[in-house]
């Protein structure tokens, strides 16, 4: 029986859905990163150092874009790829950026291979 998982029609959803297409597994554990922008070093610093704090984002790693010249924090969380929990994962870290002037520019999974 081949049933299709049907996603909602929004930015994390069609990724949601390219994924599974690809063949990842979505219901297995992922390491996600969330991609936190900051025009300022030390906003991004700021954020880095709070959100560090944080058990749930252990691990972050902050670079300089070369393309843009924007400053980008990643934060990377072993989690289930779930619709609605990264959702509440972009709202969670955008609570901790935007008062330092930073923004969610959305998440991915790194191929594993």
């Amino acid at each position: 029986m081949d049933t299709q998982v049907q996603f909602p029609n929004d930015d994390n959803g069609e990724l949601l859905a390219d994924m599974a297409n690809a063949g990842i597994d979505l219901s297995q554990l992922h390491i996600i990163d969330f991609f936190i922008l900051f025009e300022e070093k030390q906003d991004a610093e700021k954020f880095e150092i709070e959100i560090g704090k944080d058990d749930l984002a252990p691990k972050t790693q902050l670079q300089k874009c070369p393309d843009t010249g924007v400053w980008e924090v990643i934060t990377s969380i072993k989690m289930v790829p779930d619709h609605t929990l990264l959702g509440q994962m972009e709202q969670y870290f955008e609570s901790f950026a935007n008062p330092l002037n930073g923004y969610g520019d959305g998440w991915g999974i790194m191929a594993s291979e």
